[in-house]
């Protein structure tokens, strides 16, 4: 048996990003809401709800087509319907609007308040896409049953040099856990107000013009607030969370 030590994982910005659906995906995410404003400001309420659902299908298809993961695809046609259902009930072109108003103000809230319980959110997420997460919750891991098992079949091990004296090498120390490392947890839960903050500042002003009947600027408050300010998030958050794996997994950093 080969004693060499396994170097630990860094964290792969790269990977978790391709997990998270990558750019591609979110470029997709938007494209049934510019089809809905576009065609309702053209063509009526009615042509909006179709072009809508044809432009999700269409994205749908194109995942398949490109052998990608469909669960995304299957998330965004669900909320697409979901919203083109509200309008046709309503017979309100703003109403495409009302599932995501709900949804922003929902993740903010519930991002701000793991934040005040110390749990935030953005550093659960990121653990857990993490290439090394389970080294980072090996301290609050419990043995499995085949563990136990394989435990009582082993031989008793010899008494180390330094143990206790009672004929066990002493335990090797758990990697502390991310919650009890005070820069950890400051970043991300700065992280996860960063995240919040935005959520709730698109369910502000969705609700500001949802009031002012505005449904081309209820779409331009979507599109500009949707990619390119998740594009900027990402990228920030991706790169503190890759420094903060790197001074983790590096010693001397």
């Amino acid at each position: 048996m080969s004693d060499a030590v396994e170097p630990k994982v860094a964290f792969d910005r790269h990977l978790v990003l391709e997990q998270l659906g990558g750019w591609r995906g979110m470029v997709d995410a938007t494209l049934p809401t510019i089809a809905f404003v576009v065609a309702n400001s053209l063509a009526g309420l009615r042509a909006g709800i179709w072009t809508a659902l044809g432009a999700a299908v269409l994205v749908f298809g194109l995942r398949l087509a490109r052998r990608q993961s469909v669960q995304q695809g299957v998330s965004g046609l669900f909320a697409v319907a979901v919203a083109v259902a509200i309008a046709w009930r309503t017979g309100e072109a703003r109403d495409f609007f009302t599932l995501g108003l709900i949804r922003n103000a929902g993740i903010g809230v519930v991002l701000l308040g793991s934040v005040l319980i110390r749990r935030p959110l953005v550093g659960v997420v990121a653990e857990f896409l993490s290439p090394s997460h389970l080294g980072a919750m090996a301290s609050h891991s419990l043995p499995s049953l085949r563990g136990l098992r394989a435990a009582r079949r082993a031989p008793a091990p010899a008494v180390a040099a330094d143990d206790d004296g009672t004929g066990r090498p002493p335990d090797a120390a758990p990697e502390r856990h991310w919650r009890d490392d005070p820069r950890l947890l400051r970043a991300y839960s700065w992280l996860t107000v960063l995240w919040a903050s935005v959520f709730l500042l698109r369910a502000g002003l969705t609700w500001f013009y949802y009031r002012r009947d505005d449904v081309e600027m209820l779409g331009a408050v979507s599109v500009a607030l949707g990619l390119p300010v998740t594009a900027v998030q990402l990228v920030i958050t991706l790169w503190v969370v890759s420094r903060l794996h790197r001074h983790r997994t590096d010693p001397a950093a």
